[in-house]
């Protein structure tokens, strides 16, 4: 059996807040550093599913039913699946029929700006939560201040990042950095700065990882 280390490693995750699974990979992810004993120096890197979805966002089923051509008993299926696997990750989905999928560049923003003050995974956290578990609008400016500022961050700073789009081209260059190399789908987690895998894997094929380049290193 692989011996527990406190070796750490990098993990850049490319993710959108709206997408379940990036949860359920950050969740899986998670569990597999808890077996091995590891840790991970966690950064986030931004990529919109939607980037064109208007400010107002549209219907969750009807808006996947058009993009996917899937249909509402696909739908049902789907939604059962993710629900099911939160549960045993720790994580509540909790969909209705209003939900909504909305725009999340002002939300991405906002995750460069928490970076600096060590609190980006944290706010993502409290992103999926916000929007999966709650159903709260993370499109919304007045809504995305208060999660910044239950996460601890400055509220008043966190405004002032949102009004003067003063991360909005920084953001846009991280997306393009992300397509280029190829990043299609999330999460797209790169381990260590070389090892890339896309989806959520589950615990089994992270454990796998890490402790493969736990070895490689030694």
């Amino acid at each position: 059996m692989h011996q527990p280390t406190e070796k750490t490693i990098q993990v850049d995750i490319v993710s959108d807040v709206v997408c379940p699974w990036c949860v359920v990979g950050f969740r899986q992810l998670g569990q597999a550093l808890a077996q091995t004993g590891m840790r991970a120096a966690l950064r986030w890197h931004p990529f919109e599913l939607n980037p064109q979805m208007p400010a107002e966002g549209e219907n969750l089923r009807e808006h996947l039913m058009g993009k996917y051509g899937i249909s509402e008993a696909d739908s049902i299926a789907a939604r059962k699946r993710l629900v099911d696997l939160g549960a045993e990750l720790g994580f509540a989905f909790n969909f209705t029929d209003a939900s909504r999928i909305v725009n999340t560049f002002q939300a991405h923003q906002l995750l460069d700006w928490a970076e600096e003050h060590d609190k980006q995974t944290l706010l993502k956290q409290a992103l999926f939560a916000a929007y999966f578990s709650e159903g709260q609008d993370v499109s919304d400016p007045e809504t995305l201040v208060q999660i910044a500022g239950a996460t601890g961050l400055d509220a008043e700073a966190a405004r002032r990042v949102l009004d003067s789009g003063e991360r909005a081209e920084r953001v846009r260059a991280h997306q393009q950095f992300w397509t280029q190399r190829g990043v299609s789908g999330v999460p797209t987690m790169v381990f260590a700065g070389k090892h890339a895998v896309s989806g959520a894997q589950g615990v089994d094929n992270y454990r796998r990882i890490l402790t493969h380049l736990a070895d490689e290193a030694a």
